[in-house]
C-alpha cells in the first residue's frame, strides 16, 4: 500500500499514546534480541530500543516510503529492513521479544497468524502487541458502506476489506493454548478530540481508507473522497469531533 509518513504522522502524538502502554508491559531484560514487526517510520522502534539499552532490535517493514524515514534512526543497536511481516515470519528466525504496534490488523486470519508469531519467539520469550479495534466505529462502517454502491462496487468487483481483528477473550484463548503464561489482554479506548471533520478525514485517510484509494481509479477515487466527506460532515455536525479510538493491548510469555 501506497503509505504517506507525512499524512500518517499528522497525528503523531495520538497515533504514539498506545505504544506507550505496550513498553510499560514489556519484561525488561539484559541482552534481549528483538523484532518490531511493521515498524513504519523507525521512530518508536528507536524508542523502543531506548528503552532496551541492551538489546539488539531489527524493525521491518514492507513499505519503501515509511523505511526512507527510518534511516534517520538507525544506531549500533538498531537495524532496518524492508520485508514484509509473512517474509519474515518464513526466515525462520527466533525473538526474545516480539513487538508489534498497529501493524496486525492488515494481516488476514489471525486465528492462525497470531499462534504462527508465536513460533517466532525463543523459550522464555515475550510477545507485545497492539491492535486497532475501531472497525465498528462509523469511520470504518461507511468506508465499507460505500464501497458496496455503484460505481465502487463494479470498480472494486465486489472487494471489501475483512476485519481480521478478534476480540480480547479470542487472543486471549489463543494465547492461553499456544503455552502462553503471564498473559494480559485488554482493550482500551483512546480519546481523541479532533478540530472539525476535516481532521477527522485526515485520520482516516492515513490508515483505514488506503487500500480502497489504492484499488479505485483516479475518477473514482476523487468521487468516492468526496461522498465519504460529505458522510462524516452529516454524521458529525458539531466541532470539534470527538473520536473514541478503540485498541487492543495482549502479552504474554512462551516457554
Amino acid at each position: 500500500m501506497p503509505w504517506n509518513p507525512e499524512v500518517y504522522n499528522k497525528f503523531k502524538q495520538e497515533r504514539f499514546a498506545p505504544f506507550y502502554d505496550l513498553l510499560a508491559l514489556i519484561n525488561v531484560r539484559p541482552g534481549l534480541n528483538v523484532i518490531d514487526l511493521g515498524c513504519g517510520t523507525g521512530e518508536l522502534t528507536r524508542q523502543l530500543t531506548d528503552h532496551l539499552p541492551t538489546a539488539q532490535v531489527l524493525g521491518i517493514d514492507a513499505s519503501s516510503e515509511m523505511l526512507k524515514e527510518a534511516k534517520t534512526f538507525k544506531t549500533n543497536q538498531l537495524n532496518f529492513e524492508q520485508r514484509s511481516i509473512e517474509q519474515q515470519i518464513k526466515e525462520g528466525l527466533k525473538y526474545d521479544l516480539v513487538f508489534s504496534n498497529a501493524a496486525l490488523q492488515w494481516l488476514e486470519n489471525h486465528e492462525t497468524l497470531i499462534p504462527t508469531i508465536i513460533t517466532m519467539l525463543q523459550p522464555g520469550g515475550q510477545l507485545v502487541v497492539q491492535v486497532p479495534s475501531n472497525q465498528d466505529h462509523f469511520t470504518h462502517r461507511f468506508i465499507r458502506t460505500l464501497a458496496q454502491q455503484e460505481p465502487y462496487c463494479s470498480a472494486l468487483n465486489g472487494w471489501i476489506r475483512s476485519v481480521p481483528v478478534l476480540n480480547i477473550e479470542s487472543y486471549a484463548n489463543l494465547l492461553f493454548d499456544h503455552g502462553g503464561s503471564e498473559i494480559i489482554v485488554f482493550e482500551k479506548v483512546y480519546p481523541h478530540i479532533l478540530k472539525d471533520t476535516a481532521a477527522l478525514f485526515d485520520w482516516v485517510s492515513g490508515t483505514a481508507l488506503i487500500p480502497y484509494l489504492e484499488k479505485l481509479p483516479e475518477k473514482l477515487k476523487t468521487d468516492f473522497i468526496a461522498t465519504y466527506k460529505t458522510g462524516l460532515a452529516h454524521n458529525f455536525q458539531e466541532a470539534p469531533v470527538f473520536y473514541p479510538f478503540k485498541r487492543i493491548l495482549m502479552v504474554a510469555t512462551f516457554n
